[in-house]
């Protein structure tokens, strides 16, 4: 366990965290492989604090948020909410700790169900956890509704009746019916119209600072990851390359795989040129990751040690870790 990860104010802390989905293969489907969706992954997140976590698709960024949710089993690793390690709980221990972790989905029209009205959408968790009148209940979840900005008469409708972003806010809501401490935003505005997106962006972080909540912003979007986060990790191919405060990802990256991200987002300026980094390549299967560092392929960088040892999450500056031969090599030197 890092250093980093033992302050007392974490909520939550992820440590070598690894999650392998097996390949099946043969006449008796034994497992020939694995794909190594998070490989070897930490990091901490504080009380009230937001840490975005970044990358391309397929990098395991959902896979840890749903890790974490305890959605999907790690392989390695652990776990520790509020101070237990939950990575091998299981039945009614497992049950009350997911009442303080909810998740917020991708796509508000697949996880809502298309057979239940609004207020039983957002009922349910209440249900399963306490005991309350209908009258009780409906009050409950009718101020739930008018939290996240939806019309009364939303109770008493489907989900097929509204917007995107307003199916969103039903998600959100229900997420919130349990008070959790904790909330992983998986992707939670990429498939809504740009218009809509600033206003459900704008919901989260109000009802962070009421509710205070605890969030794990998991985005591809760069500029909507700095808009919600205090700091933030980059990860490519499973693993955490970079974290730091979001000032210093943006301003100072200091991974070659952030400062290609980085030099890719739009300036709305014209009169101020970046230079845009573009990698060459396609990104490695994750079934078979390549030795050293996973980036070195396509590492504008790469050194001749960079294919044959991967490089560790070292802090370089405080609170700023990075993982790479051209800061840990300094680093050892010191």
């Amino acid at each position: 366990m890092e250093s980093t990860l033992k302050e007392k104010d974490n909520l939550l802390e992820v440590i070598d965290l690894k999650t392998y989905y097996p390949i099946k293969g043969g006449f008796l489907r034994q497992t020939v492989g694995h794909v190594k969706a998070v490989d070897n992954v930490s990091f901490a997140i504080k009380n009230g604090e937001t840490l975005g976590l970044v990358g391309e698709s397929g990098c395991g960024k959902s896979t840890t948020g749903r890790t974490i949710l305890r959605l999907l089993d790690a392989t390695e690793g652990q776990i520790v909410f509020n101070g237990q390690d939950i990575t091998k709980l299981k039945g009614k221990s497992l049950r009350e700790i997911r009442k303080d972790i909810q998740m917020v989905f991708q796509d508000p029209y697949a996880s809502l169900n298309p057979m239940q009205m609004v207020g039983n959408i957002v009922a349910e968790p209440i249900m399963n956890y306490q005991k309350k009148s209908l009258n009780s209940l409906k009050d409950e979840v009718m101020a739930l509704l008018k939290k996240v900005g939806l019309p009364e008469d939303a109770y008493y409708k489907y989900a097929h009746e509204f917007s995107g972003g307003q199916r969103q806010r039903i998600g959100i809501a229900r997420a919130l019916a349990l008070r959790p401490k904790l909330i992983i935003a998986d992707e939670p505005v990429s498939a809504l119209d740009v218009s809509v997106q600033s206003q459900v962006l704008n919901l989260l972080k109000e009802l962070q600072e009421e509710f205070d909540l605890t969030f794990l912003f998991i985005a591809h979007d760069l500029s909507v990851v700095k808009h919600m986060s205090d700091r933030i990790g980059v990860m490519y191919l499973g693993n955490i390359v970079e974290i730091a405060d979001k000032e210093h990802i943006y301003d100072e990256p200091l991974h070659p795989y952030t400062q290609a991200l980085i030099s890719a987002i739009p300036v709305p300026d014209p009169r101020k040129k970046s230079q845009r980094i573009v990698l060459q390549g396609d990104i490695p299967s994750p079934a078979n990751p390549p030795q050293g560092c996973p980036f070195h392929p396509r590492c504008p960088k790469a050194m001749a040690e960079c294919s044959l040892t991967k490089p560790t999450l070292k802090e370089v500056k405080p609170g700023h870790r990075v993982a790479c031969h051209l800061y840990n090599n300094d680093t050892d030197k010191q």
